[in-house]
């Protein structure tokens, strides 16, 4: 490992002499791949002259032991003992900073939310997870985009589809895929009893042109009207879009915009990302250790969190998570659960890192 973080030094040094060289600022191209790989280097590289200030720190206090002036010694091991209880710490986060990166973190993502069990109640939770993480978006000053929507008839979505851009996405919503469960009274429940809905959400990582090939023959696109809610026409033009990807026999429709060429742009955006995940799917099922991971990690078919009202309660299945701000969550303060759930897997592939070197 010692060995690599050398080399990743070094290369850190030589990028940086780059950054300084009157070829490398006149060429915008070469100057921002060469500042990307410098600033991607940066932590592992800070945190390991922080491990290297530590261990010779620690041997110099171990050297120190030996003096004959009791003071000193004494100096001495109040500085092992506080540079030694650091060091597991700094070891652990080159351990993670050292982990393959996952290619889609820095990617914007397409959401799909969808109600489930419940009816009506689960088309108005929809809405109000949908605004969940509109307002978590804002918080970072990503932009949302709602690409396609389907109001039902108590002001709720039956479904919404959107696309959320902006730095590092990926990485900060990928665990929100799976099935939402919510429990409270329903506005229409006379009796004051609780029930139980549930919605889907799908977290997929936007997929480039070059990400995945998508060729014309193998498409099918059909135009017809807007329809909003119990049918009532929105455009009288044939604007709205399906597109049908025939190998796969995967369907996206878009409505939303007046235009067809915007919708069909759209649709399009959508369907590169649900076939990108598809291929991904397909990569990791060949791969064992990949497959480990996955496991409670955002299976779709898989509840994965509680949002229990009466009780102002919110548990994430999979971490054992529970906290009482569920109203503050549900305003976007969506970061403490997410910070929980990245650390958690991290760990997880850290522990898988370690079984598969062993």
């Amino acid at each position: 490992m010692f060995e690599r973080l050398e080399q990743i030094e070094a290369r850190y040094e030589e990028l940086g002499q780059q950054l300084a060289q009157p070829e490398i600022i006149s060429d915008q191209q070469k100057y921002q791949k060469a500042a990307k790989q410098h600033r991607d280097l940066e932590a592992v590289v800070h945190k390991f002259r922080e491990y290297r200030e530590v261990t010779t720190g620690i041997a110099d206090a171990k050297a120190m032991m030996n003096e004959t002036d009791a003071e000193i010694r004494a100096m001495a091991a109040e500085e092992l003992a506080t540079l030694e209880e650091r060091l597991p710490a700094i070891e652990d986060s080159l351990k993670l900073l050292l982990l393959p990166k996952d290619p889609n973190d820095e990617k914007n993502v397409v959401i799909e939310l969808r109600a489930g069990t419940g009816g009506d109640e689960a088309s108005l939770f929809v809405a109000e997870v949908f605004r969940m993480y509109t307002r978590f978006a804002e918080q970072h000053r990503w932009k949302v985009e709602v690409l396609s929507s389907s109001e039902s008839s108590v002001g709720g979505l039956k479904e919404v589809i959107a696309i959320i851009e902006g730095d590092r996405v990926f990485s900060q919503m990928k665990y929100e895929s799976g099935v939402h469960r919510v429990q409270r009274v329903p506005a229409t429940e006379t009796q004051g009893r609780v029930h139980t809905s549930a919605i889907t959400v799908a977290v997929l990582p936007e997929a480039e042109e070059v990400d995945v090939k998508i060729e014309a023959k193998d498409l099918r696109i059909d135009t017809f009207c807007s329809s909003g809610p119990g049918g009532q026409s929105v455009n009288t033009t044939y604007s709205a879009i399906r597109i049908t990807h025939l190998p796969t026999n995967t369907v996206v429709s878009c409505q939303d915009e007046k235009s067809q060429i915007k919708n069909r742009e759209k649709a399009m955006r959508v369907l590169r990302s649900r076939l990108y995940e598809v291929e991904m799917e397909r990569q990791h099922e060949l791969q064992a250790k990949e497959r480990k991971q996955q496991v409670g990690s955002g299976d779709r078919s898989e509840k994965i969190r509680t949002y229990n009202f009466p009780q102002n309660r919110l548990t994430d299945h999979r971490i054992g998570l529970t906290n009482h701000q569920l109203a503050e969550v549900m305003e976007g303060k969506l970061q403490p659960t997410i910070d929980a759930l990245v650390t958690h897997f991290n760990s997880e592939r850290m522990k898988a890192e370690t079984e598969s070197v062993a």
